[in-house]
């Protein structure tokens, strides 16, 4: 099991990934499931994987490859596209290539071809941009009016997504924002869990502000993880109790 999210705000990118892949509960590993390309001053790249890890790993290696053009032969890689919307068709078509040569094989094995990922950047002369792409190799991109997508065991953070970030929302909110839906998410589900890889990217600097790992005895992310269970614990005691049954205590 996998999370990651991606969070685009007007200042800039934060993206979040886990690390934890497991094939049974005595069969637990690490592996990065957040991948960035960088070249100063021209662009910064980012992807993040969920889904099968064969098939993720064989897209990236495909991208750091080349993907081969139909139309003229030609090998093309991720620091060649001139946009962020070319380089997303790109990581799809490298998808589709994946399901071509593995798709089959796969299904025969009843194994399903199962990857989603985040592709997000910033290409000079483009906007900052955030992508899904979808094991079909289409993809969609995120609107100010739901600023973040979520791959992987998506549901116990998304509720704090909903209710915290706009697009509007300072850059290292909403990280600690993310990091909140994570720390949910690694709450409920034990197929989620550290060290846990972050990329925060300011809107046109076109390098990494932040490209950190939270190892499991993070001073922070402790902090943060028993701040906001008790803050959980006191905004519940000050909602009054539900009037509904017999001889409850009212205050309301």
């Amino acid at each position: 099991m996998t999370y990651c999210v991606g969070i685009l705000v007007r200042d800039g990118l934060v993206m979040i990934a886990d690390t934890r892949t497991n094939a049974g509960i005595d069969n637990i590993a690490t592996f990065r499931k957040l991948k960035i390309v960088s070249e100063k001053g021209r662009r910064t790249l980012a992807i993040a994987t969920s889904g099968n890890l064969s098939v993720s790993q064989s897209v990236l290696s495909l991208l750091s490859e080349g993907v081969e053009n139909p139309e003229t032969g030609e090998l093309e890689t991720l620091d060649q596209q001139p946009t962020m919307f070319k380089a997303a068709q790109l990581v799809g078509r490298a998808v589709r290539e994946v399901w071509r040569v593995d798709g089959a094989s796969l299904e025969q094995m009843t194994a399903r071809f199962d990857v989603q990922m985040l592709f997000a950047g910033q290409v000079a002369g483009g906007r900052l941009r955030l992508f899904m792409i979808y094991a079909a190799g289409n993809f969609i991109e995120v609107t100010p009016d739901t600023p973040y997508f979520q791959i992987g065991e998506h549901k116990y953070g998304k509720p704090i997504l909903d209710r915290a970030v706009t697009y509007d929302t300072d850059l290292y909110d909403a990280l600690k924002i993310g990091l909140i839906s994570m720390d949910s998410t690694m709450r409920s589900n034990l197929g989620v869990g550290p060290p846990i890889d972050v990329l925060v990217l300011r809107k046109d600097a076109l390098e990494p502000e932040l490209d950190f790992r939270i190892e499991p005895n993070d001073q922070y992310f402790l902090d943060l993880r028993e701040r906001w269970s008790q803050a959980l614990r006191d905004a519940h005691m000050q909602i009054p109790r539900p009037p509904y049954g017999a001889n409850v205590p009212g205050d309301i």
